[in-house]
């Protein structure tokens, strides 16, 4: 079962597995403060829950928790290690923050896996007078892929280039057709 828990400060709901919702809700810490019903959507655009206590001293003390994080070091911890340490999802939405969704990557992978900036709106394209031109970077080094006349053919290029580098973990523009 899949459940969808609408958060505080947006539209947008996160997804949860019967296994993680279960654990939230029963939990005696989550539950009591009922994180589940407590969720917001972060400015990165992951859910978090996140509330200011007051401590004996006068003092204030902010306690954060990244949905997706949590859940990943409770049930898929073991896959974490001194590379791969950032949660990810598998499918790009970091609203589904299902068990099966979450991943480990390392910054290198995490970092080829955001959305681009680019104003083609794909990655590793870059318009160049009248053609656009391809680039990926490997080793911290850009490797000129070649220069196209649509900014779809080279974000082909640039897709058929990243998986040859970098398999499942390398970025793949979303193309139509």
């Amino acid at each position: 079962m899949i459940y969808k828990v609408k958060l505080k400060n947006s539209e947008e709901s996160v997804l949860l597995d019967a296994t993680s919702y279960e654990w939230l809700t029963t939990d005696p810490y989550f539950a009591g403060i009922d994180i589940v019903n407590n969720l917001r959507r972060h400015s990165s655009g992951c859910a978090v829950f996140q509330k200011t206590w007051k401590k004996a001293d006068g003092s204030y003390k902010t306690e954060t928790y990244y949905l997706h994080k949590l859940i990943a070091e409770k049930y898929i911890g073991t896959q974490k290690d001194k590379v791969k340490k950032l949660v990810g999802a598998k499918n790009g939405d970091k609203l589904d923050c299902r068990v099966e969704n979450l991943i480990f990557r390392s910054r290198s992978v995490a970092s080829r896996q955001r959305k681009t900036s680019s104003s083609t709106g794909f990655t590793g394209v870059y318009r160049e007078h009248k053609r656009f031109r391809a680039v990926i970077s490997v080793n911290g080094k850009a490797r000129h892929i070649g220069m196209f006349d649509t900014a779809e053919e080279a974000a082909a290029a640039y897709n058929k280039v990243s998986r040859e580098l970098f398999g499942e973990e390398g970025k793949i523009n979303k193309l139509k057709g």
